[in-house]
Order: C-alpha cells, then structure tokens, then sequence
C-alpha cells in the first residue's frame, strides 16, 4: 500500500470544519462554533468529526502527534459526538422488546431481486468501471483501515466473547501475514481500478454519507460505553458481508475489474461466511452471556449501522441513476 507517514489535511466544508483543521495547525480550538444547530449527518460537521477522529488512526502530516489527547480539542469532539448520537438515537429507536437475536434474523433474510436501495445489486447488475471505482474511492477511507475501529472493543470484551473477536481480528489482519491483511488487499483490489492507493487520499472526494459510515465505527469504538453497539455494528456487518461480497465479485469479473479486485470480495465471501456464525454466537452471544443488560445496545449498532449504510446507498444510487458522479469532486480523470 502507497502511504505517505500521515495524509494531509482534507480541505474544510464548513465554519465547524474550518475550526477544527485551523485548531490542528496551531489556532485556539476554543473558538470552534457550536454544533447546536448544525444538522448532525451534513457534510460540516461530519468532517470535522472525521478529522478529529483520524488523530487516533494516522494522525495528518504537519500534525503534531500531542494533539491526540489535547483537552481543548477534546471538548470540541464531545460537542460533536453528542450531536451526532443524538441524532442517531432519534433516527433509530430501539423498543425495549427487541432483542440482538431478532436484528441479526432481520438482517439474514435476503431479497430475491435487487430492493431498489442495494448498491451490491446495482453493481452486479448493471454497474461500469466507472462505478465500481467511484464505489472503492468510497469505501476506502475505511478499508484501507479495515478492522482497526473494531480492534478497540477487545480490551472491553472478557471470556468467550473476547476470544471470539481476537480469533475473527486475527483473519482481519491477514493470519500473521502482512500481504494477506484485508487493508492491503483493498489497496490491491485500488490499483487494479487504476486508484491512487495513498492512506486518506479521497477523504476531499466523500460526501458526507460516506464519512458518516466510518464516523460511526470511530464513535463506538473510543467509547467503551458504546462497546456492545460496537459489536452489534461488527455483527452487522459480518452478517450482510458475505452475499454483498459475492455481488461485488461478479461485479469485478462481469467488468473486466482484475484479478486483485475479484479477490479482495471473493476472500470476504468466504472469510465471512465463517466470521457471521462466530460473531453472532461468540461475539454478541458471549458479550451477552456476562452483561445481558447491554441486549439494547448491540440492537442500537445493528440498526444504527444498517441506517446510515442506507442512507450512503441512496446516495450512490441517485446519482448513479441520474447518469452523474457520487463524488464531491470528479475524481475520474485519475482512476
């Protein structure tokens, strides 16, 4: 994987992200505004999150790496946070009957043709190279860190339910091998696609939608409040990986993508075939086990994942559709 030590700061969208990227090269973060009346999925404010999060991932070249746990920048995360967990906790209520049993059965029933809001259905059946790059370019921001937001439950997990994850984590980061880390794999499936492979080099690219997928596995893995929304995002994604992955698949074989590219979703059809039985009945069945209490939590990451994954795919889908790119900027000429 092309990386440079840290990737340079991403151009701000708004007065939030303006303090924030000003703050990390040496202003007063004192002065960020309040994020009150920000609309808490926009393109502002989840930047400035994301930037702020990225302290913990790569850090950002010219950054001092001190700023991690700056307690001025801190207090301007939190605000941020709160906007934003309040927002998804309006947007996906979790009744005190449901159970992680239940949304994870929710999540297994497979539509027989495309639902009309599936990404992996539109690109298995009539997506071009150029939507296949437009959709890596994407999802880069996260899996050129694959599994790292999720490594940070293990030292809040205990028992059957840490080992579970360590032994998934472990398949993540490539068995001991390091071409084998799905992290690198992804970098390959880029330059297959004719992508710049470089850590954070399409953050200016993301729209908001985009971001908010990756804010969200940030948010509740620094949070060890948050662990067992974590692992219900974990399962989430586990569980709805290995039919999308075959989608994916076909998508890279039908458009002539390359072999890196079939790879990296054939690996993960198989890969998370396996890691769907673990997680559900280690990962949440043994966090379960010792802390029943957090039943409400794991539905709350299921869910939460599931609505702001949709709402990136309508993203995609509309544009797509209208025959326009899903970028924030055109970044075609490069791919």
């Amino acid at each position: 994987m092309t990386r440079r030590l840290s990737p340079a700061l991403p151009e701000p969208r708004g007065p939030l992200s303006a303090a924030v990227t000003a703050a990390l090269r040496g202003a007063d973060p004192a002065g960020t505004p309040s994020p009150a009346h920000c609309f808490p999925y926009g393109d502002d404010l989840q930047l400035a999150l994301y930037v702020l999060y990225e302290l913990h991932y790569q850090g950002f070249e010219g950054v001092p790496d001190g700023l991690e746990w700056d307690s001025g920048l801190l207090a301007v995360r939190e605000a941020l946070e709160d906007r934003f967990l309040h927002a998804l906790h309006t947007d996906v209520p979790v009744n005190g009957a449901d159970t992680a049993a239940q949304a994870l059965d929710e999540l297994q029933v497979e539509p027989a043709t495309d639902p009309g809001n599936s990404v992996s259905h539109f690109l298995q059946a009539e997506g071009t190279l150029r939507h296949l790059r437009e959709y890596a370019v994407l999802r880069s921001l996260y899996h050129l860190k694959e599994a790292d937001p999720h490594a940070w439950v293990i030292p809040r997990l205990r028992g059957r339910a840490k080992a579970a994850m360590v032994a998934v984590e472990y398949d993540e980061f490539g068995a001991g091998r390091a071409d084998e880390i799905h992290a690198e794999l992804f970098a390959a499936l880029m330059a297959d696609l004719g992508l710049d492979t470089t850590y954070g080099r399409y953050v200016d690219a993301a729209p908001a939608e985009a971001l908010t997928t990756v804010n969200l596995m940030s948010l509740l893995g620094l949070h060890r409040s948050l662990r067992a929304a974590l692992v219900g995002h974990f399962a989430a994604v586990e569980v709805t990986s290995s039919p999308a992955s075959s989608r994916l698949a076909e998508a890279m074989r039908r458009t002539g993508a390359g072999p890196a590219a079939v790879r990296f979703y054939t690996e993960h059809v198989e890969a998370d075939a396996v890691h769907e039985q673990v997680v559900r009945h280690d990962v949440v069945g043994g966090l379960l086990e010792s802390e029943p209490h957090l039943d409400a939590d794991v539905v709350f990451g299921i869910r939460a994942t599931t609505f702001v994954e949709d709402r990136l795919a309508a993203q995609l889908l509309t544009a797509w559709r209208e025959g326009a790119t899903a970028l924030r900027a055109d970044e075609r000429r490069g791919s």
